[in-house]
């Protein structure tokens, strides 16, 4: 993977998820945030969270941390772990960034339910993944299938399986994580030279316009959802009525007209 982003396209991928991970965390709000693996994505460095993170889960991707770009800033300390055991408290985190990570993560279901398991109540993860159903995966089919028969090379990292969109999108579902953006991008074909890169650099408007899908890396922001509890009564139970309080009648006597008996009904009050 890191060998592979000092390619060409690997260059003009990295600056398309460049510009989406500032756009996208350059408004998020919290104390803590991670990033993890890659160190060569500065993830974190439009964010203004006080207690940045940066986590890598091998001793070459640690060595790779290199100082502080004048652009802008790494998180505060490097960390080596297992992404599939954060060491992090229950929701701690207000922010974790994954940039190819679940691809190249041993387990990557496991990694995800870790991040969930970290971040606080409408906390939100950022991921960019390679997207299989694109010109660059199905280049990378290609090469996988001469390699069985004996020759041939990959065009994209060969570590790690590539998760499609939908795929993802439903892991996230089943882990209470609600998509806010997705972006699809980099639409150039899949050439090896600068040159070539640079004379299809009209296909990624028209690629935005015309098969938005189908571009060579997808991006998309996620929020943890927890759910309310409201306690409901029976159904059967309802509300009891109020029972009316008696008003005792006073008898009153009425005055008999002279010159006339008095009734029963003039005598006895109603």
């Amino acid at each position: 993977m890191p060998e592979w982003f000092q390619t060409p396209p690997g260059r003009y991928l990295l600056a398309w998820e460049q510009a989406r991970m500032d756009e996208a965390v350059a408004d998020l709000f919290g104390y803590y945030s991670l990033q993890l693996g890659l160190p060569e994505l500065q993830a974190l460095r439009r964010n203004r969270m006080p207690h940045p993170w940066l986590a890598v889960d091998s001793l070459d991707e640690l060595k790779r941390v290199g100082p502080e770009p004048a652009e802008g800033r790494l998180p505060r300390a490097a960390l080596l772990t297992d992404y599939a055991a954060l060491p992090f408290p229950e929701a701690s985190l207000d922010l974790v960034v994954l940039p190819h990570t679940l691809e190249t993560s041993h387990d990557p279901h496991t990694t995800l339910r870790e991040v969930e398991r970290v971040l606080v109540p409408d906390g939100r993860v950022v991921i960019s993944c390679f997207n299989p159903t694109s010109l660059w995966g199905a280049r990378q089919r290609r090469a996988r299938l001469y390699q069985r028969l004996g020759g041939g090379s990959l065009y994209l990292p060969g570590a790690g399986d590539f998760l499609g969109y939908l795929r993802l999108r439903d892991w996230l579902r089943l882990l209470s994580f609600e998509v806010e953006t997705a972006h699809f991008g980099c639409y150039r074909p899949a050439v090896d030279s600068e040159t070539w890169l640079r004379r299809f650099e009209w296909m990624d408007a028209a690629g935005e316009r015309w098969w938005p899908i189908f571009g060579a890396a997808y991006f998309l922001v996620a929020v943890k959802r927890v759910r309310g509890m409201h306690l409901l009564g029976p159904a059967w139970k309802q509300a009891r009525r109020p029972v009316g309080v008696p008003v005792p009648a006073v008898n009153r006597q009425h005055r008999t007209h002279p010159g006339r008996g008095a009734t029963p009904f003039e005598s006895e009050g109603n």
